[in-house]
């Protein structure tokens, strides 16, 4: 994927976002950091520019909800920011690419442990297949088929060098 068929996304999940709550009241989208963060803001900047509502954005940190804590050490701890309770909101889970689906898995419990929302639901840039829980999205920019063994990178221009998905061989992750 190109910036500008990331951007075509952006622009498409926000009208589904707007479609599926009607004028997005009640809404809140929270990122997962890192790209996640990044790509809730642009939805929120987008909803913003078609609806002319304000859509909360918030960060979310999932290091200590992962199952894999005791086999990783190298797990970050970045802050999670949430400006708005969740309790009877509409959260819309934002990341970049669905794989297993133990990402956002983590997300929903360190989500029930913040409030109890009315639904959660999950937007992701990339679903790559392969799931190992019964966990599926919303709302999809798109589904691109790999191995199990390649590795999809998701380059934006706040944090890396150049903007695109690519789909990468494990030897050249």
């Amino acid at each position: 994927m190109t910036g500008d068929d990331m951007a075509r996304v952006i622009r498409r999940i926000s009208h589904e976002i707007l479609e599926a709550h009607d004028r997005v009241e009640g809404v809140v989208l929270i990122g997962i950091h890192t790209r996640g963060v990044i790509l809730a803001r642009d939805l929120a900047v987008t909803i913003t520019s078609l609806a002319g509502i304000v859509v909360p954005v918030g960060e979310l940190d999932i290091g200590l909800y992962r199952d894999d804590r005791g086999v990783r050490s190298d797990i970050p701890v970045r802050a999670t920011v949430i400006p708005v309770d969740i309790t009877d909101r509409h959260v819309v889970i934002v990341d970049d690419v669905l794989f297993t689906g133990r990402t956002v898995r983590a997300a929903m419990d360190a989500l029930s442990d913040l409030g109890r929302a009315l639904t959660m639901e999950l937007a992701v840039l990339v679903d790559r297949g392969h799931r190992e829980l019964p966990i599926r999205a919303d709302y999809v920019g798109r589904n691109l088929p790999t191995a199990r063994d390649e590795v999809v990178r998701v380059r934006l221009p706040e944090t890396d060098d150049r903007e695109g998905v690519w789909i990468e061989g494990i030897e050249a992750a």
